[in-house]
């Protein structure tokens, strides 16, 4: 006769509750939508808990790479841990170290840096970089994340979706005045993706930052999220001439890249 285990799972027990996990998720679920980044404070304040509390549980996911923190120290963005359990079934390290030397010459080529990104919900997950060499670039931390409906790589996934999902999104959570340059009407935003998808390249000009170009594609990979290749550099390092190479080379090395994933075998 087997003997019975004297630990009972008290997730099988009628009412059961476990109130830190239910908050660790809360704070989690906070951070990935938030249309800025958020500190403590801000998230005690949100959530409406105790700053010991949520400085415990920020802490113990920091610990855990659910979550990290910006350059600053004091701005919470996704963890890598994140992007290693949203990939899990899709061998998330194999897709990074297929795609890192694309990244990497991409960037040798322009001087300017370059991003991956994947499509969770209504959010972009940056997964992996190649930062430009100049001591002024763009540097942004793995693991955090921007609104889908913001700048290139937003119109580059969405020109891929039906023009009434896409319509169905804006309702939802609206066009943004990031900057005077943000495209804030529907009609001119929705004939915007129109044009990514004829050119197959989405363009940025200071339209979520002041001050930043960014050329972005989408992949169009069959195979796992949504993901997409965007260059990010300062306006006054990108000319017009700049930009268009930046759009050509992009575009080549996303379908070379989409062409690797497709036919890699993730078993």
């Amino acid at each position: 006769m087997q003997k019975k285990s004297s630990f009972s799972d008290p997730s099988s027990s009628p009412g059961y509750k476990a109130p830190a996990v239910h908050k660790a998720f809360q704070i989690l679920k906070t951070v990935a939508q938030s249309s800025e980044s958020l500190g403590l404070v801000q998230l005690s304040e949100l959530l409406g808990y105790s700053k010991s509390t949520t400085h415990g549980l920020v802490h113990a996911l920091l610990r855990e790479g659910v979550l990290t923190q910006g350059l600053s120290g004091r701005k919470l963005f996704l963890g890598p841990m994140i992007a290693e359990l949203m990939f899990s079934t899709w061998d998330q390290e194999k897709v990074l170290k297929l795609a890192q030397p694309i990244l990497d010459e991409i960037r040798d080529t322009v001087n300017e840096t370059v991003i991956l990104g994947a499509r969770i919900r209504h959010r972009v997950l940056i997964i992996s970089i190649a930062e430009a060499f100049d001591s002024l670039k763009i540097s942004v931390p793995i693991g955090s994340t921007i609104p889908l409906i913001a700048g290139a790589v937003g119109k580059a996934l969405l020109a891929t979706e039906r023009p009434e999902l896409v319509g169905t999104l804006i309702q939802k959570y609206g066009l943004r005045t990031y900057t005077p340059r943000s495209i804030t009407d529907i009609g001119a935003y929705m004939a915007e993706l129109e044009r990514v998808r004829q050119q197959g390249v989405a363009i940025d000009i200071e339209e979520y930052l002041s001050g930043i170009k960014a050329v972005a594609v989408a992949l169009g990979n069959l195979q796992g999220l949504p993901i997409a290749i965007w260059v990010v550099g300062m306006s006054a390092n990108i000319d017009d001439d700049k930009l268009a190479a930046i759009a050509t080379i992009t575009k080549t090395q996303a379908e070379h890249l989409r062409q690797i994933v497709d036919h890699a075998s993730f078993n």
